[in-house]
């Protein structure tokens, strides 16, 4: 199945790009931090954003040297106040090693956005080796069955059934075949992971009906009961949930501190460089 069959987009304007771009460094002035990447997440950055869609901005920083050599820890999350259709947040570099220790599956989606709106050479490359490196299989197959299980339980059993919940099952639900058939991390792209996971022609073009639909519809727009894409999330739960993934490597927790040595003395040379 090729790929581009499927619908796909990341509407970006460039003056939308420039407001975030404008974003971001105001708040790497006022906290005193450097932006190592910044990406787009949620719809955008899978491809099948509404017309009225967020803007889901998310990044991770790295502060000056003295923040990371105090007895009590900092704050390390940056969140700026929701303003219209922009939602922009970010963690610490630290914060976000530790949670890619863990295989964390909404980092290495951010690292594999195809929306990028900043980052820092060669930090940005470095990063997306090490967390690519680090990928539980088992941690990330996990977390996507619970997240299609909990969508699935909460928001597919009514009578009327919002377009983009089936998506929030469908692409879990695909991603954790994507591992169970050994192939690593999961693509962001969800046109790129229903194509080379899925092979029933009818269901194909069910789920590029639904795309069609939900990205000219709004966010909060509802029909009834898909019964083919339904019918395929019940079987395709099933499956998953009998499965066991299986992966005994360890995290090479020398590596990310190495990581965060360099990125840390880097970022702070620069700033007194600067001043």
């Amino acid at each position: 199945m090729n790929e581009e069959v499927l619908v796909s987009a990341h509407p970006v304007s460039d003056e939308m790009r420039a407001v975030v771009l404008k974003h971001l460094a105001e708040l790497e002035t006022q906290h005193q931090v450097t932006v190592l990447f910044a990406c787009e997440s949620g719809s955008r950055g899978w491809g099948f954003a509404s017309p009225d869609s967020d803007y889901d901005v998310r990044f991770v920083y790295v502060n000056r040297l003295p923040w990371y050599l105090t007895v009590d820890p900092g704050r390390d999350v940056i969140e700026l106040p929701i303003s219209g259709e922009l939602d922009i947040n970010g963690w610490d570099l630290r914060k976000a090693l530790t949670l890619l220790r863990a295989s964390n599956p909404t980092l290495l989606e951010w690292l594999r956005s195809p929306v990028v709106y900043q980052r820092a050479d060669p930090w940005f490359d470095r990063l997306r080796l090490l967390a690519e490196t680090h990928f539980s299989p088992v941690r990330g197959y996990h977390h996507y069955v619970s997240m299609a299980r909990k969508n699935l339980r909460e928001h597919l059993y009514g009578d009327v059934v919002r377009y983009k919940k089936y998506l929030y099952v469908l692409r879990p639900l695909l991603a954790a075949r994507w591992i169970r058939e050994a192939r690593g991390v999961p693509p962001m792209r969800f046109a790129e992971l229903a194509a080379q996971t899925l092979t029933d022609p009818a269901l194909l073009d069910e789920i590029n009906a639904l795309l069609k639909v939900k990205m000219s519809t709004g966010e909060a727009g509802t029909s009834p009961r898909w019964v083919g894409i339904h019918d395929f999330i019940e079987r395709e739960l099933a499956v998953a949930m009998a499965h066991v993934v299986s992966d005994d490597r360890e995290a090479d927790t020398q590596a990310l501190d190495q990581y965060l040595h360099d990125a840390v003395l880097h970022v702070d040379a620069r700033h007194r460089n600067k001043d």
